[in-house]
């Protein structure tokens, strides 16, 4: 059985990637290390969202400055299924500044056409 704290973390992660899905970042040599350090840090300046608040500005930024493909393999089938409206998370995305490009696919998700 899960604890609340277990679950808290899996929608704060659920929150974050499908931030990170849909805003398709600068390309650049990353390595398990620092795409660890980058989950973390997005993990912890987003979590408000997960309670229903808007992205600050912090999350924002974390957004912007994250590298995609440090989220895009956590994205699964059972994952994608938990997140709920990909359309919300796309207007959190655009209130954070970032343009939301049609048809991105990012493991199980792809933006609508």
């Amino acid at each position: 059985m899960r604890t609340a704290s277990s679950w808290t973390s899996l929608g704060v992660m659920l929150v974050v990637v499908v931030m990170m899905v849909v805003v398709p970042l600068a390309s650049g040599q990353t390595n398990p290390s620092q795409c660890k350090q980058e989950r973390t840090l997005i993990s912890n300046a987003c979590s408000p969202v997960i309670f229903g608040r808007n992205p600050s500005a912090e999350c924002c930024e974390r957004v912007r400055v994250t590298h995609v493909e440090c989220v895009c393999p956590y994205v699964t089938p059972k994952l994608a299924a938990l997140i709920g409206s990909v359309q919300k998370r796309i207007q959190q995305i655009e209130s954070c500044g970032r343009r939301v490009p049609r048809n991105f696919k990012c493991g199980s998700i792809t933006t609508p056409p």
